[in-house]
């Protein structure tokens, strides 16, 4: 995508088309944001298969492998499709990671909560398709519109907690840390060192937000690495291993397979049938 921004609906006939054309998984360049208001989706994403009916919200953070497949509900189907650069508005979108990078999708549970978030996607479009328009009024209708959700998911999330600044701030810095080491070597220690905290107080944030110990989160995010580049590259098992921290491939396989049920081979030759 070379725009910015960009915003679409769509409707009955659109998911008709979808869903008599190709559609396998692939990853973006961009953000997306869905907005459904009538409908299903069928969403494979996290390699697995999700179905939500309406009215949800689903993010896709930027190199996910997901594949969206809009359905229609007696004869109905209206979506609203956003789709933004990092850059427009990272601020927002390093908290969206935050927020659904270990679930993509939730319903809503009002519908007063849908009705405000089809009026301002219909700001948001009429801004967007009007001559000249204005990026940063689509900005801060964004944010708006941002906000309106984040408040919506705390109402459903099984996962929210009540926390401090210090603690969302602390929780923020870790996931940046492990982005950038994750292919190292490194446990518990190495993070909670980072980030001047003991290993025990780390632990102790991880599993209050996501219910999940730091080894977990590091795991689960060389896991997700690993399958994107099971079904992206060529490098065998052993290189994938060695690149994301693991010096022994019989090592690597049965942690793989541990967390996903599959030999990294018979992972990368599903993938491959499923795409073919």
């Amino acid at each position: 995508m070379n725009e910015l921004f960009k915003i679409y609906k769509v409707g009955h006939f659109e998911a008709e088309k979808i869903d008599q054309s190709p559609n396998n998984p692939h990853q973006h360049d961009f953000e997306e944001l869905i907005i459904g208001i009538k409908g299903q989706l069928m969403h494979f994403i996290d390699f697995e298969t999700q179905t939500i009916n309406a009215p949800f919200i689903s993010f896709v953070s930027k190199g996910k492998i997901h594949r969206a497949s809009p359905k229609k509900v007696e004869g109905e189907c209206d979506f609203w499709v956003i789709r933004f650069k990092t850059e427009f508005i990272p601020e927002i979108t390093f908290q969206l990671y935050n927020y659904y990078h270990v679930q993509a999708n939730f319903r809503l549970t009002t519908s007063y909560a849908i009705q405000r978030l089809d009026t301002l996607c219909r700001l948001i479009y009429e801004e967007y398709v009007r001559q000249n328009s204005e990026l940063a009024i689509i900005k801060d209708l964004l944010t708006a519109l941002l906000t309106v959700i984040e408040s919506e998911r705390k109402k459903v999330s099984t996962t929210t907690v009540n926390l401090t600044n210090n603690q969302n701030t602390t929780f923020k810095n870790f996931l940046t840390i492990l982005e950038e080491n994750f292919r190292r070597p490194e446990g518990v220690a190495f993070y909670a060192e980072k980030l001047f905290m003991s290993p025990k107080s780390l632990n102790t944030l991880t599993q209050n937000i996501l219910h999940q110990s730091v080894s977990e989160l590091i795991e689960t995010r060389k896991l997700i690495e690993a399958k994107r580049l099971l079904l992206s590259t060529d490098k065998s098992i052993a290189e994938i291993g060695f690149e994301l921290g693991y010096s022994d491939k019989a090592y690597f396989t049965n942690v793989f397979k541990k967390k996903s049920g599959q030999t990294p081979s018979e992972f990368r030759e599903e993938m491959k049938n499923m795409l073919s």
